[in-house]
């Protein structure tokens, strides 16, 4: 039990509160409270995540928590105005706040619309110290039928629209929807949004490299590109399709994974659905299975690198659009020297908007 000084004694002053985020002693508590009188109990800290606690004269009146933001919302997306390649790519620069509580005897008037207005403040400054990237943009879900938003509204949240209340699960999505949330938006700075669906980020927003999510149709269009690519392995043991372990692969690289490991791991990660897009095979049970990291190694090494690329550039030229602008991209192959000692290089051609690759050319350079 909380025992603050309000109310009775004393009239809390809004301009008294102060917002921080909780000290790793007190994690403890912070967790005990929002079990104890959350909806929807405690979260644990997951990836990127911070948790704030506003005081009063050290008493705490309220409990946030900021977290990684949704994966795809149909209403905040239409409202950025991104496509589904720059979708992927900036999702770290929004932010979820996946929890707020105001403590039980602190429920009085602008106490939350106060406390969101300080988080606002400092956000910023707290994920670029923690994470090493800035933020343009808050998000927030609310249970329409519990709530109304009254807060979110009072600290100049923008509703923009419901969720279809489908949830995310182990396998995927729900099958059948649930109570939609109301979605709530919350710019950091005035041109977040007009920098979110631009072309080019500027270089303090810009985290990582290139990246793009494949629709459905995509999925179920590359394995086709790698059809008519002549199998170097041997008939015996074979389990996977070669375009299937191809297109599995183009995947992966064109949602950022680099290296063998790391194109396993999103491999490993799909959900039933997509693997059945991408043509997997199916095990007794029903269960669509995919190729190992051995697998895409060896199918990866062995295969005509003149065929897969001609390959890639199909699927390239039928999934491209109109770029804006475009990019040339520089890198050295690792060990990968000539006959005669000479370092090698790649310079592509590549556009922002579909991440497509116009044209390379391999350079031999003295060491």
């Amino acid at each position: 039990m909380l025992t603050g000084v309000y109310p009775g004694e004393a009239r809390l002053n809004l301009h008294e509160i102060v917002v921080q985020p909780v000290r790793s002693s007190e994690e403890p508590r912070y967790q005990e409270l929002m079990r104890q009188h959350h909806y929807l109990g405690a979260l644990p800290k997951i990836s990127e995540t911070v948790w704030y606690v506003a005081r009063w004269r050290e008493q705490w009146v309220a409990l946030l928590s900021f977290s990684a933001s949704a994966l795809k919302c149909r209403a905040r997306d239409g409202w950025i105005g991104w496509d589904l390649r720059h979708r992927y790519s900036r999702l770290k620069l929004i932010v979820n706040n996946s929890r707020f509580l105001i403590l039980p005897d602190w429920h009085m008037a602008n106490l939350g619309s106060r406390v969101l207005g300080l988080c606002e403040q400092r956000v910023v400054r707290d994920w670029e110290g923690l994470f090493g990237h800035r933020v343009l943009l808050m998000e927030t879900f609310v249970d329409a039928q519990r709530f109304r938003g009254t807060v979110y509204r009072a600290a100049n949240w923008v509703y923009v629209g419901n969720t279809r209340g489908f949830r995310r699960t182990r396998l995927g999505y729900s099958a059948t929807p649930e109570s939609p949330k109301m979605v709530f938006v919350k710019p950091l700075q005035a041109d977040a949004r007009r920098l979110l669906s631009g072309a080019i980020l500027p270089s303090p927003y810009s985290i990582g490299d290139s990246r793009m999510s494949l629709s459905a149709a995509q999925m179920e269009s590359l394995p086709a590109f790698f059809s008519d690519i002549a199998d170097p392995r041997r008939a015996e043991g074979r389990r996977h399709r070669l375009s299937t372990v191809l297109a599995l692969s183009a995947g992966a690289v064109l949602c950022g994974m680099r290296g063998y490991h790391a194109m396993a791991d999103w491999v490993q990660s799909l959900g039933q659905k997509a693997r059945r897009r991408f043509g997997c095979r199916r095990d007794e049970n029903g269960r669509f299975l995919v190729p190992s990291e051995f697998v895409i190694r060896d199918v990866l090494i062995r295969v005509d690198p003149v065929q897969l690329d001609r390959a890639l550039q199909r699927w390239n030229q039928a999934y491209a659009g109109q770029d804006q602008s475009l990019a040339i991209d520089g890198k050295t192959m690792c060990n990968a020297l000539d006959e005669d000692g000479r370092q090698t290089h790649i310079l592509s051609v590549v556009g922002h908007q579909t991440q497509s690759c116009y044209t390379q050319k391999k350079l031999a350079l003295c060491p």
